[in-house]
């Protein structure tokens, strides 16, 4: 005999040895009904408040829930009024009139800056209070459903998750769509496309560049056009917040026949809603340098060196090779949005011990996810 079989024998013989009426009493469910909900200070009405608790007590299974229309119709032949059907009495009344043997009475009150929920539960033929719930849960009208369901299943014995009722309940837990209805619908903001804008330098670096050619000044004036474009990866998007890298290759200097290549690598937190960030990271740039010497002032080349003792130093020469130097950016903008474009806005600065640098840029483009 297969072993299904011999279970399935099993089960009859055990079914055949109970008494019928025994077993249909064990199998039984008691019998419940729900109202309306007090409803105050909220925007939910009293019938669509209990349709939520109906809702969420047939969703136990445990309990034969007495479907709405049938009490609404039992109640009406009555002649017992519903609304404002919240008190001992008046439930009992109700409850022996559609033969419920349990009525589960529910409110729910702004208090404050809390949502108050009250959860009773009335037996009809003792005419007695069984059990009841009172719990607090943060201002959060959107998940007042939800806050019925917990309370329905704690009333009933059933463990909730811990981290549901902490977001509820807890002002200062972690920003998620449970207690910040907007958290979901903030879109991840983009910024990445064309830049360009206008980058001064200051201290040494200025007075270097426009000094004259013949002895190594590239005769230019220290601020100059860039442009470019921004790549941009996020590896991080919680609510309001993203981080992300930033990769910026530039050009500066060809609005005065210079070629100044530079790569910045940032990294950064953007606001998703307001469009702030704040970005830092390392720059690269290709620049024209020299191994020379001071001569009473007089700035010269190695190559014009007479003194082999004479201590010889890289500086800014437009006569040099193009060289790698690095400096370390500081950023902050905001991206403005006009329809479906982003204009971002970014300022920044580049600090160095031969001099500063200050850069204004702007771009845009249609991104958002």
């Amino acid at each position: 005999m297969k072993k299904s079989n011999f279970i399935l024998a099993i089960l009859l013989i055990i079914a055949g040895l109970v008494p019928n009426d025994i077993l249909a009493q064990t199998l039984k469910r008691p019998v419940i009904a729900v109202l309306h909900v007090d409803v105050q200070g909220l925007y939910d009405a009293p019938e669509q408040a209990g349709n939520m608790l109906r809702l969420e007590l047939e969703k136990l299974e445990t309990m034969e829930v007495i479907d709405k229309y049938d009490v609404f119709y039992l109640l009406k032949e009555k002649q017992i009024e519903v609304k404002g059907c919240y008190g001992k009495q008046c439930l009992v009344e109700a409850g022996k009139a559609i033969k419920a043997e349990k009525m589960l009475m529910g409110s729910v009150e702004k208090y404050g800056n809390s949502i108050l929920i009250t959860l009773r539960l009335f037996d009809v033929e003792k005419a007695s209070m069984e059990k009841s719930l009172v719990r607090e849960y943060l201002y959060l009208p959107e998940q007042v459903q939800l806050m019925l369901r917990l309370a329905v299943r704690e009333l009933f014995g059933l463990k909730n998750e811990d981290f549901i009722v902490q977001q509820l309940t807890k002002k200062n837990t972690q920003e998620t769509f449970l207690n910040n209805p907007a958290f979901s619908q903030v879109k991840r903001l983009r910024s990445d496309g064309p830049r360009m804008g206008l980058t001064l330098f200051t201290g040494e670096i200025a007075t270097r560049l426009q000094e004259q050619v013949i002895s190594g000044g590239f005769d230019v004036i220290p601020m100059m056009f860039q442009f470019g474009y921004q790549f941009e990866k996020q590896y991080l998007n919680e609510g309001k917040f993203q981080g992300l890298f930033e990769f910026i290759p530039m050009v500066t200097g060809m609005d005065q026949s210079l070629f100044l290549p530079s790569f910045s690598i940032l990294h950064g937190i953007r606001n998703n809603k307001n469009g702030w960030e704040f970005a830092f990271g390392p720059t690269f740039k290709a620049i024209s340098q020299a191994e020379g010497y001071f001569d009473n002032g007089i700035w010269k080349l190695k190559n014009d060196l007479t003194s082999p003792e004479q201590v010889t130093i890289k500086r800014l020469d437009s006569r040099g090779q193009h060289e790698l130097r690095t400096g370390f950016v500081i950023a902050c903008g905001k991206t403005f949005r006009s329809g479906k474009m982003n204009i971002p806005l970014n300022a920044y600065f580049v600090p160095r011990k031969d001099g500063m640098q200050f850069g204004l840029s702007f771009g845009f483009n249609a991104k958002n996810e």
